[in-house]
């Protein structure tokens, strides 16, 4: 009888978890959809123009009949590819982009796996599409794919050092690499306020990361032609766009949890009956506006701006940034 049970509670604990992965794919599935609406029409209002408005009420539709039509578009594939890199590169880019929401604690409850070292998960997995992009670059036999495919390889690899720098302020000061803790320890106050150079620093080298304005190099449709996915049609070209939405998706959520507290009411707020998810989702838009903001007023960076910016200007600051808060903190601790 209980071992019979246990199998039941084990069945219903399988299930659950299948329901709530599938919620989250359609939750960012929606997200991705109507972020490219929202961006659109951001851009045109800063812009003095009117974004799309022809397809649905407010052209809400647009979206949706955009991303239709690409996913029936013919799937071509250059003779002279590598047919089995050609194909993996799509999956590479993609896959790891879902995979670091299950460490993403969204409030107190909504939270895949609560693991000990969740910024060390997303930022492992996170550097592995940066495979994806050079894959697809190399496997297409095509040039200008292939300089973008290095050039993305060179900005990511460069941006994710300081990237990674900028966090460990924050995980000096909470002592743990745990997300759920690093939120629980900015009841008093966010970690944007003490670490303000880290925030700096993460938000700058985020974009890099995103490889968006002003750091879409990769993408340059100047001199590229769209860069590494220049080859790519069809299904193939959808899922490298969706998985740089969804890493804006997953980049936001890790800004919202590391440097504004995550669920956490603001302004002492905390007495008003709005459930956790709220903030956290205010927060979250509110740098996914940043961003748009960003696309519609920056002027891309040159070639030659790109990495010495990495390693002369932000890494320094991190480095400082890590150095002021163990001074800091040792002398809080009398140790110093």
């Amino acid at each position: 009888m209980t071992d019979l049970l246990q199998q039941s509670t084990s069945l219903w604990n399988v299930s659950m978890f299948i329901v709530a992965a599938v919620v989250l794919l359609l939750v960012v599935l929606f997200f991705v959809t109507y972020a490219i609406y929202f961006e659109r029409k951001v851009i045109g209002w800063m812009q003095l123009r009117t974004g799309p408005n022809r397809v649905g009420p407010l052209g809400l539709l647009q979206t949706v009949v955009d991303v239709t039509k690409l996913l029936l578009k013919e799937d071509t594939r250059p003779k002279d590819a590598d047919k089995a890199l050609y194909a993996l590169a799509p999956v590479l880019a993609y896959a790891p982009a879902f995979a670091v929401l299950a460490v993403m604690p969204f409030s107190e409850t909504i939270q895949f796996a609560d693991l000990g070292i969740g910024v060390l998960y997303y930022m492992a997995l996170s550097s592995i599409t940066v495979l994806g992009v050079i894959t697809a670059g190399w496997a297409s036999n095509n040039k200008y794919s292939l300089i973008g495919g290095m050039r993305s390889a060179a900005q990511m690899i460069s941006y994710e050092v300081p990237l990674v720098m900028s966090v460990l302020g924050v995980i000096l000061m909470t002592g743990s690499m745990n997300l759920r803790e690093i939120v629980e320890a900015q009841r008093d106050i966010w970690n944007v306020i003490p670490q303000i150079l880290g925030f700096c620093v993460f938000i700058v080298a985020a974009q890099a990361e995103l490889n968006r304005t002003p750091f879409d190099l990769p993408e340059a449709e100047s001199e590229l032609v769209a860069g590494y996915h220049v080859e790519y049609s069809g299904f193939r070209f959808a899922m490298f766009m969706l998985a740089e939405y969804v890493y804006m998706f997953g980049m936001g959520s890790l800004v919202t949890i590391l440097f504004l507290g995550g669920w956490l009411a603001p302004f002492g707020l905390d007495f008003l009956p709005i459930p956790g998810i709220v903030w956290f989702i205010l927060k979250f838009l509110l740098y996914v506006f940043f961003q748009f903001w960003i696309r519609a007023t920056m002027p891309r960076f040159r070639a030659d701006q790109l990495l010495p910016f990495a390693w002369k200007g932000l890494l320094p600051i991190a480095l400082v940034n890590i150095l002021i808060t163990a001074v800091v903190i040792s002398f809080q601790n009398g140790t110093l």
